[in-house]
């Protein structure tokens, strides 16, 4: 978005759509679409990721230690390595496909018992590389349940203001 405000400025055009919030998510899903073409071609190569959604909990301090321009946001970092060959990590097990993809309609009629048969599998999972939360519904309730799970992203609108964004 500071690149588009920049082409604006130069040209003497006003961009009416640049305060709107679909501007903003606009640009917030080609950073994600960028960054999952990067993994796939990251680990094409033999390289693993892993990405960083704590680069929110304090979005000013990062721009300032990256020297972002006004209108410029870390909405995630991605961490791209090789894996140690003494310590290859298990792939923590995902939700059944069941419950996210949906054909012709949206159908959660299955949805409790597929979350309940992979909290099962979560609690295997978590109790294998010592997780304080055993199930994945417990991560749900952790993480959305009190203010405070939100390290700080509860100001995300106000840092925004100050860092250029008139996100409406």
């Amino acid at each position: 978005m500071s690149r588009n405000q920049r082409i604006s400025n130069a040209t003497k055009t006003p961009f009416e759509t640049m305060p709107w919030l679909e501007t903003f998510m606009v640009a917030s899903i080609d950073a994600a679409l960028a960054a999952q073409n990067a993994v796939v071609a990251a680990e094409s190569m033999g390289l693993r990721t892993v990405y960083i959604g704590a680069m929110r909990n304090d979005p000013i301090r990062v721009a300032e230690l990256l020297g972002l321009p006004p209108q410029a946001v870390v909405v995630f970092g991605l961490c791209v390595g090789y894996a140690t060959e003494k310590g290859e990590g298990e792939v923590k097990p995902r939700l059944p496909q069941s419950v996210v993809l949906h054909t012709e309609h949206y159908d959660a009629s299955k949805e409790e018992a597929l979350r309940a048969a992979y909290d099962a599998e979560m609690s295997k999972f978590s109790a294998r590389h010592e997780l304080q939360a055993a199930t994945w519904t417990q991560r749900v309730l952790n993480r959305l349940g009190p203010i405070k799970a939100m390290n700080g992203r509860e100001t995300l609108r106000a840092a925004l203001a100050k860092m250029g964004f008139e996100v409406r």
